[in-house]
């Protein structure tokens, strides 16, 4: 992003001249997918709403569901566990086993309570760190991409439409601006992808699930909003008011942003400009700052400059490498001559005798040797 210093302005007319924009600082900030998760995860936590198991505490009974009977255990001496059983007869619950998180119409285990801790605090300047990394990510077309959106036709990223947008207030006006921009696919491919949902959340008016779809960043709201809050899969968004929940659905980056030029003019103001400039709206905020200037770092140690005063990397005393193998004589002839010279004189007159007594040629039996051999085994056999 910072090999490119400014962003067309896409126009809605084409006799308008186009006009360049300078980009602000906040899309160079450095993109931190780890804090990113974090603080959605947190976030997402406060709207949460309390759940617990019934408990009539109010009436001063702490009768939680699978408490409500006078089970006592029988005790030891009949041989049948110690578990409270259900007094009576005459029914199939008496005798039953009560209470126990194990039971059948039992309690259970460890009730939950509705005085959990369900809301997070977030600290403000990681909240803002992680808004920060959003929106560079949002600049970045390999991870709106990556993310799922169809900006095939998109002419630049980041996005920036002129301010007229802010006084459309009919949505037939809306779509049209969408499909000059090229955001039109994204949009359609938002609404396609409306399913009902998996699970017991249909019954919980959670019945349907849709991917998310363009997200319009406006600087004044002249009618933008009632224009394209009915257009499905399209979000909105004051500048002034940038949520993370909106930027990083699910806690993932690279949100599809069409912003509109007066919303991307006060960026600066609002997360502070270029070499580390204070905000104008946030009192004494600067923007985060990568450490490393550059983080590509084979590329810095291979360099001449680094190399030049590397010096050889020493080997310790204790490594495998300085250490002495031991090698079995008996199996290994050089560790055997060190021992004792003579073994190699040894070993090849054993390989000389061994070469030798290979080529001698077995001597002939005669003609009286044979008769006399089958003359023996015919006395033999009979």
């Amino acid at each position: 992003m910072a090999a490119r210093p400014v962003v067309s302005v896409q126009r809605l007319s084409a006799e308008d001249a186009p006009k360049q924009v300078e980009l602000p600082a906040v899309f160079l900030a450095p993109i931190r997918p780890d804090i990113v998760q974090f603080v959605h995860t947190s976030m997402n936590k406060n709207k949460r709403q309390a759940y617990a198991v019934y408990s009539n505490e109010a009436s001063g009974h702490n009768d939680q569901a699978g408490m409500q009977t006078s089970a006592e255990s029988w005790g030891t001496g009949r041989a049948v566990a110690r578990i409270p059983r259900v007094p009576g007869g005459g029914t199939h619950r008496a005798g039953q086993a009560a209470f126990g998180n194990m039971c059948r119409g039992g309690r259970m285990f460890n009730p939950t309570k509705t005085w959990r801790k369900w809301h997070r605090k977030i600290n403000v300047n990681q909240k803002r760190y992680a808004v920060c990394s959003a929106l560079a990510a949002s600049a970045l077309p390999s991870l709106v991409m990556a993310r799922g959106h169809k900006i095939d036709n998109v002419p630049e990223c980041p996005l920036v439409v002129d301010s007229e947008i802010e006084a459309v207030d009919k949505t037939i006006k809306a779509m049209k601006v969408l499909a000059s921009i090229g955001a039109i696919d994204d949009v359609e491919k938002s609404k396609a992808s409306r399913q009902i949902r998996s699970g017991k959340g249909k019954m919980r008016n959670r019945r349907y699930v849709q991917r998310r779809g363009p997200l319009v960043v406006y600087g004044e709201d002249n009618g933008i909003r009632k224009a394209f809050r009915n257009i499905s899969g399209v979000e909105l968004c004051d500048v002034t008011a940038l949520n993370l929940l909106q930027l990083a659905p699910g806690g993932h980056l690279g949100r599809f942003v069409v912003f509109t030029e007066s919303a991307f003019g006060k960026l600066d103001a609002l997360y502070g400009g270029k070499n580390g400039s204070l905000s104008t709206e946030k009192k004494g905020y600067r923007l985060p700052r990568a450490i490393m200037t550059n983080s590509d770092l084979p590329r810095i140690i291979n360099s001449d400059e680094v190399q030049a005063k590397v010096v050889p990397a020493k080997v310790s005393e204790t490594a495998i490498q300085t250490k002495r193998l031991h090698k079995n004589p008996l199996k290994n002839l050089g560790t055997m001559i060190k021992l004792n010279p003579f073994a190699k004189k040894l070993k090849y007159e054993g390989q000389r005798a061994a070469a030798a007594k290979s080529k001698k040629t077995k001597v002939k039996r005669t003609a009286a040797q044979k008769a006399a051999s089958k003359t023996f085994f015919a006395t033999l056999s009979a």
